[in-house]
């Protein structure tokens, strides 16, 4: 059961990156169940087509699924005007769409490392750019980013992940300072390890999920209900003077310096 009103998204328009599967569906879900009408984008149509259905059955929200890939600029300018040529305009963007390996900074190609920063980070910076005009015109308008807590400490083989993430909070406070004079916040939420998501199928498959589990005062992972939560709120009212900031949702993960390794 949500703490939120059932209608305090109501009139809401969102355009959610990586929005067909983990974090961001969940989101996508969310903000839904809250009275939002969302866009959901990412490359495989039928991945989208196939959540898109299932969210509006589940939700009764209305759902547009859009295939785009966030490196290609041109592609997310065609997914804001197709948002708004369907739900008339946008007010939030949030930024998911992420790629991530395990793999030690002496095996990564650069080619590996390039491909993460391309989507994590220049997807967003490209998403953002292409959904500013729109945001303007909203008046409250919000960019949301995903980032995460690699980057607060060593994170052994996610020197690429680490640095995309890095990239991200800086974008975020940039976003803030700048765009705030035009009515939009940028915000960013950092979650710790979330269970029944394909990054932790990934990064702990396994035993070493327990291991996770040690390393975190909480002693237990995170939920998407939980991230998908925190981005409801940031949407409402009561958030609505919160730029520039990067709220982790990790359990205490970070500060107890448990790292990949537990």
């Amino acid at each position: 059961m949500s703490i939120f009103k059932d209608d305090v998204l109501a009139g809401h328009v969102a355009v959610v990156t990586g929005g067909g599967t983990g974090i961001c569906r969940g989101i996508a879900e969310a903000y839904l169940a809250h009275g939002a009408k969302v866009c959901i984008t990412s490359r495989k149509q039928e991945v989208l087509d196939q959540t898109a259905k299932e969210l509006a059955e589940k939700t009764g929200g209305e759902v547009l699924p859009i295939a785009a890939d966030v490196r290609e600029f041109d592609q997310l300018t065609g997914v804001v005007a197709k948002t708004v040529e369907r739900f008339g305009k946008l007010d939030t963007l949030v930024n998911g769409a992420a790629g991530n390996f395990l793999c030690p900074a002496a095996a990564l190609s650069s080619k590996g490392f390039r491909t993460v920063i391309e989507i994590d980070l220049i997807g967003s910076f490209n998403a953002a750019k292409a959904a500013f005009e729109q945001l303007c015109e909203s008046k409250n308008g919000l960019v949301l980013n995903i980032s995460a807590t690699l980057h607060y400490v060593g994170t052994p083989m996610q020197i690429h992940a680490s640095a995309a993430k890095a990239g991200i909070d800086a974008m975020t406070k940039n976003l803030a300072v700048e765009w705030g004079q035009f009515g939009i916040r940028s915000c960013a939420i950092a979650p710790g390890p979330i269970g029944d998501t394909e990054g932790m199928r990934r990064l702990a498959p396994g035993d070493a999920a327990d291991r996770f589990n040690k390393g975190i005062p909480m002693n237990r992972f995170g939920t998407i209900a939980e991230i998908a939560d925190m981005a409801v709120y940031l949407r409402t009212t009561s958030a609505s003077y919160i730029t520039g900031e990067i709220i982790v949702v990790d359990g205490g993960q970070w500060i107890a310096n448990a790292g990949l390794l537990g």
